[in-house]
């Protein structure tokens, strides 16, 4: 698939008003991207588990207008309050993805969106959201075309949310999410994300991520301002080369469910973002003093007892305790009992891996 092959046609007599709904999940990146070039195409591959209870739901209710302008018409509320903050960002995915949504221009849009889970804490909520918005506008295409293909519109909605937030893609479909091209993925693209195309063994099939609340608020640096300081960055080149080496390492790891190396590559990537940071101009330090004080206590507890929990982390101060569904149980009580107390307020979320995003309205038809 190319850019030119999501272009909708433009005469197309579209409906006059409408409301439609998605919920779309966030993700947890295994292999983290890092740094991205023009149009939001990534600097290295990534992969990801995709999330079920961590997601955003949007609302998008739409009318024609009587003119249409050459500025795009929309408003936009966050958890039932309107939020200028988000119209700029807003603005730029619109011109983005105008070339491939040509009736963009036409309609008033009313944008309501809800998160479950904290805003810009390190929990890509940007991912979860854009997917979610760029869903639905598809939806509205799709009304005209109800043939189209559920291949295409997943695609096409990756395509999409990518050009919002580079890893929105990820945040379509689940539950392994592969974007960026790498020589060990033949159907790899940078154009967006695709289902891991290879085999997964059942231990990594019902993975759990219990999400620490170090810090809820707002991060010292946004994500694209971190993906901006890899540009010059002097480590740059070797982080791309390890990205590319780790995704194919977990071929055979996911392929023969090798929980140890898993954890290797994945607390190793989370530390490697990190360093990033830490190592860029200006540099930036996101971890908390218990986030390291969460780490150090789930290596004493590995060593200790054996279990596979492990941890990954986001740009941001939260961790993301990642454990298969076999030791649920023991990692849960290890989490409540020596972990949580490290969380603002106490507060932390249980997720697991799932399945995508769903439309919430109009119904599938069944």
């Amino acid at each position: 698939m190319t850019e030119n092959d999501f272009v909708a046609p433009e005469e197309v007599s579209y409906p006059d008003s409408g409301t439609v709904a998605w919920k779309a999940p966030s993700n947890i990146a295994l292999v983290k991207y890092w740094g991205k070039l023009p149009n939001q195409i990534p600097a290295n591959p990534s992969i990801s588990f995709t999330l079920d209870a961590c997601a955003t739901r949007t609302i998008l209710e739409f009318q024609k207008l009587e003119k249409p302008g050459d500025q795009f018409s929309f408003e936009f509320f966050f958890e039932g309050k309107p939020k200028p903050d988000f119209i700029p960002k807003l603005n730029v995915f619109f011109e983005r993805v105008a070339p491939y949504l040509p009736f963009l221009r036409q309609f008033h849009f009313k944008i309501d969106s809800l998160n479950s889970f904290p805003h810009s804490s390190g929990i890509a909520s940007s991912a979860s959201g854009m997917a979610a918005l760029s869903l639905c506008l598809l939806e509205i295409e799709r009304q005209l075309n109800p043939e189209m293909d559920a291949l295409y519109f997943e695609q096409k909605s990756s395509f999409l949310a990518r050009l919002g937030s580079g890893s929105a893609c990820r945040s379509i479909a689940g539950d392994l999410i592969q974007w960026g091209k790498t020589p060990s993925i033949d159907k790899s693209t940078d154009l967006y994300g695709i289902r891991y195309p290879f085999e997964v063994h059942r231990d990594f099939k019902n993975y759990h991520d219990t999400i620490l609340l170090v810090h809820k608020g707002q991060k010292m640096v946004s994500s694209t301002e971190g993906h901006g300081l890899m540009q010059g960055h002097p480590f740059a080149g070797q982080r791309f080369q390890q990205a590319h080496k780790n995704l194919e390492r977990l071929q055979e790891v996911f392929g023969i469910g090798d929980l140890e190396e898993f954890i290797k590559i994945v607390e190793s990537e989370a530390l490697t973002l990190h360093a990033m940071m830490m190592t860029s101009q200006p540099y930036f330090v996101l971890m908390l003093p218990n986030t390291l004080e969460i780490i150090q206590r789930i290596w004493q507890f590995r060593k200790e007892t054996g279990i596979p929990l492990c941890f990954t982390l986001d740009a941001g101060a939260n961790v993301h305790v990642l454990y298969p569904q076999s030791v649920k149980e023991r990692c849960i009580q290890f989490i409540q009992d020596e972990l949580v107390a490290y969380c603002e307020n106490g507060h932390y979320i249980c997720d697991r891996i799932g399945q995508g995003a769903r439309r919430m309205f109009p119904q599938p038809n069944t």
